[in-house]
C-alpha cells in the first residue's frame, strides 16, 4: 500500500491482521499524508503524532480478530466530543473541553479505531457549503475551486483526499450527503436514533444524526454496525436492529420523480448524469416507479421556513446575546430568525408535517427506496461567497426533507462529469431499512467502476457476503454449550453448526451459577460498564432452534446480545433474580478460561 494511495478500512484491517503492516506504521503514514496534503483548514485540532502511534502500538497486545476497526485512523467532526480534544463547533468563543467521549467515539475506540483529529465544519453545523468557518475553507479534494460541501467539510475532504479511511460527520439537513457527492465518497446517514447523539453539539436536536464518510459502502456499513445501538444517555436514541447486507434483491422497486419535477438549476450535465444513473439501476435489475416529489419539496421548505430554526437558535442564544460578533455573519443571520417564532407557528408546522409524513408512508407502500440526485448542481467557493444563502439553499433540494420524514439515506458516487465535477445519487427509505440501502448501494457503486475518493485508486471487487441458509437461525452460546463443553452435544444432536467464535460488546457481566452441570449466566449491564465476553455463534434450522429454546431451563433465557462489531444475535442471558448467590467471574472474559482455572485449582 503506497504512501500516495488511500485504502479502504477493509484493506487496512486485513493488512494489520496479516502483519504486512502494523497499526503504528499506518498511523505514522496518516500523519505524513496530512503534512504532504498541506491544507490547514481540514483539521481544527490534530492529536500529537507520538501519542497516536503509542496507542496504535498498544493494540498489538489485543486479539485482532475481535477488533473490526483494528488500527484504523479516524477523523471526527468538531461538534462531536472526543476525549483529549476541545469541541469548538467551529466557533472559538463556544469552545469547551469535554470530560468524556461522545457515545459514538466511545464505541469506535474498543473496536480498534485510533482517533487522530477533529475536523472543520460550517459553524454550528449550519450550512451545506463548507465555507462558513473561522478556521478557513478546506479545499475540495477533487477540484480545488469547488466548495468542499458542508457542514461536514473537513470530514469529507479528509476521506476524499485519502488522509483517513473513515470519518464522522453529522447530518441534519444533508451535511452527511452533499459533501460526500462533492468529494466522490460514500456518505451514510443512518435512521434517526440508531447512533446515539450523546456528546454531540446539537443543530436541531429532534433531527440530528451522526453520519459516516468512507470510500466504500461496505466500510461505511461496518462503521455503522460498530456505533449503532441504544444509549440511555440520549433520550432520542432508539433500539433499531441493523439488519444484514444481502445480495441485490430481485424485484427491487425504486421511486423516481414524475416527469418535470426534478430541479437542476440549469445544470444540464447534472441532469444527464442522473439520467445515466437511472439507466444503470435498470440494467442492474431495478424497476423504476414514478412518484410525486412535490410533498417532499413542501417538507423541505418547512426546515428553514418553519419553526425548526428555533432549535438552532436555542443552541447559541446565550452566545448571540453575549458575543454576537463571535458568530459567523451568515450563521447569525439564519439563526437569529429562530427567536421570533411562536408556539402557535410551531404547532401549525407540526400538524402539517404529520400530514406530509402520512403522504410519504403511502409513497413507500409500493416502493422499496427512492433514488434522487444527492444535490442538483455544484458551485465554486467564489460563487457561494458571492451569494451565500441562496446557493446553499439550492444544495439542500433533495436533502432537507429527509430527517423530518424519518428516512434513512445513503449517498453513493454515480459518475465523474466531463468538467471534472463528481455526481452522486442518494438512496432514501423509511427508518430501519439501512441494510437494504447498503445492499443495493454497494452493488450500484461497484457497477460504476469509479475510482474511490480523489486519488484515482480503483475499487476492489465486492467482498463475498457470508453464506447462510434462509431457514437457519444463529444463536450465541457462552457457557456449557460451547464446543468441547458439557452440553455442546445438545447443539450437535440438532445438526447445529459452528459459525464463528467472537465476543460481545463491553456491555455484559458473567456469573458462575450454582447448577449441575456448572453453567454461567451472562447479564446485560449499562453500555460500556461491563466487559467483552467470549462466545460462539452456532446455527440451527428454524425447527431445531424452536426445540432447543423450548428445552432451556430457568434461570436461563434467550435475549438479544450485542456483539463487539455492532451486530445483534439471539443468545443466552440470565434472569437477574438468581445472581445473589452467584460468583462474578467477569474478569475471566469467558467461561472457558474460568473453567480452565477451576480445573487447575
Amino acid at each position: 500500500m503506497g504512501a500516495e494511495q488511500p485504502e479502504t478500512i477493509a484493506a487496512i484491517v486485513a493488512a494489520h491482521r496479516a502483519g504486512t503492516i502494523t497499526p503504528a506504521q499506518t498511523v505514522a503514514r496518516t500523519y505524513q499524508r496530512i503534512r504532504d496534503h498541506n491544507d490547514p483548514a481540514i483539521f481544527i485540532s490534530l492529536r500529537d503524532e507520538k501519542d497516536a502511534i503509542a496507542e496504535a502500538e498498544k493494540l498489538a497486545a489485543r486479539d485482532a480478530t475481535s477488533l473490526p476497526l483494528y488500527g484504523v485512523p479516524v477523523a471526527v467532526k468538531d461538534n462531536i466530543d472526543a476525549l483529549g480534544f476541545p469541541t469548538t463547533a467551529a466557533c472559538p468563543a463556544f469552545s469547551y473541553t469535554p470530560t468524556h467521549d461522545s457515545t459514538a467515539v466511545e464505541r469506535l475506540r474498543p473496536a480498534g479505531a485510533i482517533i487522530i483529529g477533529k475536523t472543520n465544519l460550517d459553524q454550528f453545523a449550519t450550512g451545506l457549503v463548507g465555507v462558513r468557518s473561522p478556521y478557513g475553507i478546506p479545499k475540495n479534494s477533487i477540484r480545488e475551486d469547488l466548495i468542499p460541501g458542508g457542514s461536514s467539510s473537513g470530514s469529507a475532504v479528509a476521506v476524499g483526499a485519502g488522509l483517513v479511511p473513515l470519518s464522522l460527520g453529522t447530518d441534519t439537513a444533508g451535511s452527511g450527503r452533499v459533501p460526500a457527492m462533492l468529494n466522490n465518497i460514500v456518505g451514510l446517514k443512518p435512521s434517526l436514533g440508531m447512533i446515539s447523539n450523546a456528546g454531540l453539539v446539537p443543530a436541531c436536536r429532534t433531527l440530528d444524526c451522526i453520519s459516516v464518510f468512507a470510500l466504500t459502502v461496505d466500510d461505511a456499513a461496518l462503521a455503522l454496525a460498530v456505533m449503532a445501538g441504544p444509549d440511555q444517555a440520549d433520550p432520542f436514541s432508539r433500539d433499531r436492529p441493523l439488519g444484514t447486507i444481502t445480495p441485490f434483491p430481485a424485484n427491487l422497486r425504486l421511486g423516481v420523480p414524475r416527469n418535470g419535477q426534478l430541479i437542476f438549476f440549469g445544470d444540464r450535465k447534472a441532469e444527464a448524469a442522473y439520467g445515466d444513473a437511472l439507466k444503470r439501476w435498470t440494467a442492474l435489475g431495478a424497476k423504476l416507479v414514478e412518484f410525486d416529489l412535490e410533498p417532499f419539496y413542501e417538507t423541505a421548505r418547512l426546515l428553514y421556513e418553519g419553526p425548526w430554526v428555533a432549535e438552532r437558535y436555542l443552541v447559541i442564544k446565550d452566545l448571540l446575546a453575549s458575543a454576537p460578533d463571535s458568530i459567523h455573519p451568515v450563521t447569525r443571520e439564519i439563526t437569529v430568525a429562530g427567536a421570533r417564532l411562536t408556539a402557535a407557528e410551531t404547532f401549525s408546522a407540526l400538524y402539517r408535517l404529520q400530514g406530509l409524513r402520512k403522504i410519504a408512508e403511502r409513497t413507500f407502500a409500493n416502493i422499496d427506496a427512492l433514488v434522487l440526485p444527492t444535490a442538483p448542481t455544484a458551485y465554486t467557493t467564489a460563487q457561494v461567497l458571492a451569494n451565500p444563502i441562496e446557493l446553499n439553499s439550492r444544495l439542500g433540494t433533495y436533502t432537507n426533507f429527509v430527517n423530518l420524514l424519518d428516512l434513512c439515506g445513503l449517498a453513493v458516487p454515480a459518475s465523474m462529469r466531463t468538467d471534472g465535477i463528481p455526481f452522486g445519487i442518494t438512496l432514501l427509505a423509511p427508518a430501519g431499512r439501512d441494510a437494504l440501502l447498503a445492499s443495493i448501494g454497494r452493488a450500484f457503486h461497484a457497477d460504476t467502476k469509479l475510482t474511490v475518493g480523489a486519488k484515482g485508486v480503483a475499487q476492489v471487487p465486492l467482498a463475498p457476503l457470508a453464506a447462510s441458509s434462509s431457514d437457519e437461525i444463529p444463536i450465541a452460546v457462552v457457557g456449557a454449550h460451547l464446543s468441547g463443553m458439557a452440553l455442546n452435544g445438545e447443539l450437535k444432536a440438532l445438526n447445529g453448526r459452528l459459525v464463528e467464535a467472537t465476543r460481545t460488546a463491553p456491555d455484559y457481566k458473567l456469573y458462575a451459577l450454582q447448577t449441575t452441570p456448572p453453567k454461567p449466566g451472562m447479564l446485560r449491564v449499562e453500555a460500556g460498564t461491563g466487559a467483552s465476553i467470549e462466545l460462539e455463534i452456532w446455527s440451527l434450522s428454524s425447527s431445531a432452534f424452536g426445540k432447543f429454546v423450548n428445552a432451556i431451563p430457568a434461570p436461563m433465557a434467550i435475549g438479544t446480545i450485542r456483539l463487539a462489531d455492532g451486530r445483534s444475535v439471539k443468545g443466552f442471558l440470565v434472569e437477574p433474580e438468581v445472581l445473589g448467590e452467584a460468583r462474578d467471574i467477569t474478569a475471566y472474559g469467558g467461561w472457558r478460561k474460568f473453567m480452565a482455572e477451576a480445573a487447575k485449582a
